[in-house]
């Protein structure tokens, strides 16, 4: 699973496109009174390549993107795109919107922006009540961008849509030409060994749900994308390569870790909670925006404390 990415964008996508490694579901910056704080990203960049990131997924959940306006995720991804340029860190842009115009508007400069790949939500308000419905919400995306690889990002509990991915790729294929695969975030184990196995192996699966990497690298997912990687990358990559020496007990005590911090912070409302963590490793992204919240200055001193008691800091410098 070393970090990368193989681009083979043929007519039609007929021709396989994979990311490998971990990548990282970044956070949107923002500044003390919630407004975008765009100079930030080029030290998010900065944090992200030093700690062996192998891409960047921008405006999706971690990003607060269902939080912004469609001129804020145009600018996002226009600063994340000219920060990036000629780096090794390909860049894949969500643009889902409960909007189709808007998510086809922000899939549109995702190509001119040349974006490795662009992703996008199922909606979810109005939710679509089945796969046929669904594949038409992205059909308009897919034309805005016809030359740029199409994931689908399936994340139901976000979203509330909980349609079959494996009947979905058996029906998309036919109708969206540059689906490339799935951002399968989803505990369904199952069912995601269905969509892996799909058309003799097809389609990239990107595995999104980090307290269970290693779950999925035994499942044969070679690419992953998540939040937690902003801020513990090294403990992860420790994962991986437990995992491909054939040290299970190592890479299940590495997962543990995971699970431990994750729920550390979530005690506290988990958004705001990482962004705090990112302060403290020296990468200030400001403030969760409402709904989400953020802890209190108190708050900040005991998670520190906590992460302290856990031994994090000690874990992303190796230990």
């Amino acid at each position: 699973m070393a970090g990368g990415w193989m681009p083979n964008r043929g007519e039609n996508m007929k021709k396989r496109i994979s990311f490998t490694g971990l990548i990282a579901a970044a956070h949107t910056p923002f500044k003390a009174d919630g407004a975008l704080n765009l100079k930030a990203v080029e030290r998010q960049a900065e944090h992200l390549a030093r700690n062996g990131l192998s891409g960047v997924f921008v405006g999706g959940s971690t990003g607060e993107s269902h939080s912004l306006t469609v001129p804020e995720r145009l600018a996002l991804s226009e600063r994340w795109a000219a920060v990036l340029k000629g780096s090794a860190m390909p860049l894949i842009v969500h643009v889902g919107h409960n909007c189709t115009s808007d998510a086809a508007t922000l899939a549109a400069q995702a190509e001119r922006l040349g974006a490795a790949a662009i992703s996008a939500l199922a909606p979810s308000y109005f939710k679509p009540g089945n796969v046929t419905r669904l594949i038409e919400c992205f059909a308009p995306v897919v034309r805005a961008a016809p030359r740029t690889p199409f994931y689908y990002y399936d994340i139901p509990s976000m979203t509330g849509v909980s349609l079959p991915v494996p009947a979905f790729l058996a029906e998309a294929r036919r109708w969206l030409p540059t689906l490339a695969g799935i951002k399968y975030t989803c505990a369904d184990l199952m069912q995601m060994q269905e969509c892996m196995r799909a058309d003799g192996g097809r389609w990239d699966i990107l595995f999104g749900v980090d307290e269970h990497l290693l779950a999925g690298l035994a499942l044969g997912a070679r690419g992953a994308v998540g939040s937690s990687y902003n801020f513990a990358a090294p403990l992860y990559l420790r994962l991986i390569r437990a995992f491909e020496a054939g040290d299970l007990a190592a890479a299940r005590e590495q997962q543990w870790r995971s699970v431990r911090l994750i729920r550390t912070l979530a005690s506290l409302g988990y958004m705001g909670a990482a962004k705090a963590v990112m302060g403290m490793l020296g990468v200030d992204v400001g403030p969760a925006r409402a709904p989400n919240g953020n802890p209190s200055p108190a708050q900040r001193r005991q998670l520190r404390k906590d992460l302290e008691a856990l031994g994090f800091f000690g874990w992303i410098r190796g230990g």
